[in-house]
């Protein structure tokens, strides 16, 4: 089978993330298992790292060796060697990023989110459109084992008619003065793109729709617990994002469904992340890894509230747990893999970048019903 290099421009290829998830589980996996069987070729990324940390980048080079890295963007777009740009750096100078990579000829794969207001995403797309170029926006989630587990099980059709969902996420992040912050503080400045809902509505977006089907509206509050924090040269700052949010959502089905989302709260449930299904004939609970289900038949048979003493059988009794599904892959990995065969062999990619812009528009609805204190649509990307 014929080997095809291709060249994927990394840029903000320092970060936890994009060196974990998307470079080590990802691209360098990838790399070293002989490439992805793209039809009747072999497809091998050749990651070239860009950042700002000169150090940084030859550090994580020569870890996951990689002959090229750089801190000069341009002259990394200009190489023609390279004709795929994967922005995974602050979420406040992405948009400039992806409009430079465009107007270089590269095809574009993104972090969330892909541009800061649906109306930049629109006006992005357009250019795309117009040079010919293919998309894609990272939508990793849906590919954790526990979501892939409770999206077979909606799809066998174990849970009936869906009436209703809970998500719920989040984790005390430190403020940086009794122990070291575990985010960066641009995830708490608006000026480079911070807050919660920009960060993680996105993906709560893609995950409701891809299991549940469209949103039609939203109603939104948020709130900022930690007012002040203290940054990475150990200098306090004002914090002008939210960092918690509740939101309502109505499903075009009529569902209704909860998101509770928060950086300021402290964990007592299975994962940090859990979603909870109801459905006319089952339940499901869905974390990262694992997902239970408990059916119309397992399910108990409760009167009434006991409010004198503990309730007289154990509630999590009754959940069966759902079997891996055969062997499961990184989640970002997946979603490289797809991408990397839309691009060679132009198969469907459902993360495109009008996908991603839809994320957006969710974010920007949730904001708009906090300002507005009402029920907002979600558009249309």
């Amino acid at each position: 089978m014929p080997t095809h290099t291709l060249g994927i421009i990394v840029n903000g290829a320092t970060g936890r993330i994009c060196s974990t998830q998307h470079l080590k589980n990802s691209l360098v996996a990838i790399r070293n298992e002989g490439g992805l069987a793209v039809g009747d070729k072999q497809v091998v990324p050749r990651p070239m790292l860009v950042g700002r940390d000169a150090a940084r980048l030859a550090e994580v080079a020569r870890t996951y060796g990689i002959a090229d890295f750089t801190t000069d963007l341009d002259a990394a777009l200009a190489n023609t060697s390279f004709p795929v740009f994967f922005d995974a750096a602050a979420t406040g100078g992405r948009l400039a990023l992806l409009k430079q990579a465009v107007a270089a000829g590269k095809h574009i794969y993104s972090e969330k989110p892909v541009v800061p207001s649906v109306a930049d995403g629109r006006a992005l797309l357009a250019a795309v459109q117009a040079r010919g170029l293919k998309h894609g926006a990272v939508e990793d989630k849906l590919y954790l084992p526990g979501f892939r587990k409770l999206a077979h099980v909606i799809s066998e059709g174990t849970l009936g008619r869906i009436v209703g969902f809970k998500l719920d996420f989040g984790w005390w992040v430190f403020d940086g003065v009794e122990a070291p912050t575990q985010r960066p503080s641009w995830n708490y400045r608006r000026a480079t793109g911070g807050g919660l809902v920009l960060d993680m509505f996105p993906h709560w977006r893609y995950v409701i729709e891809g299991l549940f089907g469209r949103i039609r509206r939203v109603t939104a509050a948020t709130s900022t617990a930690v007012p002040e924090r203290v940054d990475e040269r150990g200098e306090r700052y004002r914090v002008d994002v939210e960092d918690s949010a509740s939101a309502l959502v109505e499903l075009e089905s009529g569902a209704f469904g909860t998101i509770l989302s928060s950086w300021a709260t402290r964990v007592r449930r299975d994962d940090l992340l859990m979603l909870h299904v109801d459905g006319t004939d089952g339940s499901a609970i869905a974390g990262l890894h694992r997902c239970r289900v408990q059916t119309k038949a397992q399910t108990p048979r409760v009167a009434n509230f006991r409010l004198d003493r503990d309730a007289e059988f154990d509630y999590r009794a009754g959940w069966s747990e759902v079997a891996a599904l055969g062997p499961m892959i990184n989640s970002y990995r997946a979603g490289w893999e797809k991408f990397l065969r839309h691009l060679v062999a132009g198969t469907p990619l459902d993360s495109d970048l009008s996908a991603g812009i839809r994320d957006v528009a969710f974010a920007e609805a949730c904001y708009r019903s906090m300002a507005e204190r009402r029920w907002v649509e979600v558009e249309a990307p």
